[in-house]
């Protein structure tokens, strides 16, 4: 849940400082050194603060659809004092065309779940348009495999969202796997992250 910092109109999700650190881990593996790199559904902008402070050699492209998120991923980008954290864009994964080029990896953490289906096609669709060949697309968060959850509370976690919104849900990551490959994308790792969540690296291959 996201909470207001009212002075600046930064927002504050708490699992951000649970599962920054971790997913910090896995970039420093996966991103080349220097380059930009676009932020799906960045949210209160936390994570791309974070992470562009920690990867100076990277320039941070957050997004959101969302105008209180743009605002509160300026905000804490001002607070942080971060010079590699550009402006953030209004893009809408499920959208079509997407307002940017020349990126050399795609970030996308928790929004599969939290979004229809049709944000996962668009993701995969301008990810396969966007990254260059060996570009680099990791999504995070919880996904179903075989068919099966692979931990009782994201089984609960999942019903809650379904009842929240039925075109919401933990996704397959066979299925995720599949809309990528349609747009030249492929799974290269799967890394098991803390709280029952994964870390899915995907990457463009040549046409």
């Amino acid at each position: 849940m996201l909470g207001w910092n009212a002075e600046d109109e930064a927002l504050v999700a708490p699992a951000v400082a649970r599962n920054r650190d971790a997913i910090l881990q896995v970039l420093r593996a996966a991103l080349p050194e220097t380059g930009r790199v676009l932020e799906i559904a960045s949210g209160s902008g936390e994570h791309a603060v974070h992470f562009a402070a920690a990867l100076p050699g990277l320039t941070w492209l957050p997004s959101d659809p969302d105008p209180a998120a743009r605002r509160s991923v300026a905000a804490h980008a001002r607070r942080a004092a971060v010079a590699n954290v550009a402006a953030p864009l209004d893009l809408d994964a499920a959208g079509g065309d997407w307002p940017v080029a020349g990126v050399a990896a795609i970030v996308c953490i928790n929004m599969i779940h939290i979004a229809p289906w049709t944000a996962t096609e668009g993701l995969m669709a301008g990810a396969g348009s966007a990254l260059p060949e060996d570009g680099v697309l990791l999504l995070y968060g919880p996904f179903r495999e075989a068919g099966r959850h692979n931990a009782d509370s994201n089984a609960a976690f999942d019903a809650s969202l379904r009842a929240r919104n039925p075109d919401w849900g933990v996704r397959d990551r066979e299925r995720v796997s599949a809309e990528a490959a349609k747009h030249g994308l492929v799974l290269s790792r799967r890394i098991v992250m803390p709280a029952n969540n994964l870390s899915l690296i995907y990457r463009r291959v040549a046409d």
